[in-house]
């Protein structure tokens, strides 16, 4: 059993590296081409796609965008995505529950995203498995409904502590819901004291305007460099 178990430590070992000689290859193309490519990470159901749609449609006109939709089947997001008016690609992993770097340089091969533009990552909606995977990406962007519960940073520490940013999503739901921002905030900040955090709601467009100023913000840092 032991030798099982070294042979397991030893193969996922492999994997996270190879994976992170591609990613280191992903963020040189996307630094060279002053790419802002967020990694957008949740479990299912977060709102992660009516987020994108909605973001697209604010920022559209004064950004060049692109979208890689993560999902282990089915073009729905992707068709979504495209619905705005904003080129997406679809990435299907079958029974696998993460994009990884390779799905991501295969994706921009075909996608092209243009130089000195945002580039959206929809991960698959898992908050596990890619929290270990680098894509390659700026940063990743922790999308977290408040139908799931406050403690849910403290549940899955590890995808918190690779997170610059919090988004607390569907915040108009406040008033139907006994969720307690305050202490998700903490359990945030207490597994990342750096993490940043945005309350709003894609549906109601309140704090829509604080996301869109951030990745404007981060884009024009990229663009400094």
């Amino acid at each position: 059993m032991s030798d099982t178990n070294d042979r397991l430590v030893q193969l996922e070992i492999d994997v996270l590296a190879e994976n992170d000689k591609q990613a280191a290859k992903n963020r040189q193309y996307f630094e060279e081409n002053s790419i802002l490519a967020l990694n957008l990470v949740s479990s299912p159901g977060s709102g992660k796609t009516t987020l994108l749609c909605e973001t697209i449609n604010k920022l559209k006109s004064s950004l060049n965008l692109a979208v890689i939709e993560g999902d282990q089947q089915t073009l729905n997001d992707a068709e979504r995505i495209r619905s705005t008016g904003c080129r997406a690609i679809q990435v299907n992993t079958g029974e696998g529950c993460h994009l990884d770097a390779s799905m991501i340089d295969g994706a921009c091969r075909q996608l092209k995203p243009q130089p000195h533009s945002v580039l959206f990552i929809e991960n698959v909606g898992n908050l596990v498995c890619p929290a270990a995977f680098d894509l390659g990406e700026d940063c990743k962007v922790a999308v977290l409904s408040i139908t799931e519960g406050e403690d849910k940073p403290i549940k899955y520490p590890y995808m918190f502590q690779a997170s610059r940013l919090m988004i607390l999503n569907k915040i108009d739901l406040l008033p139907y819901l006994n969720f307690d921002i305050n202490k998700c905030v903490e359990y945030a900040k207490r597994v990342n004291p750096d993490i940043e955090v945005i309350q709003l709601s894609a549906t109601s467009s309140e704090g829509m305007q604080q996301w869109c100023d951030w990745i404007s913000n981060r884009f024009k840092q990229i663009n400094k460099k």
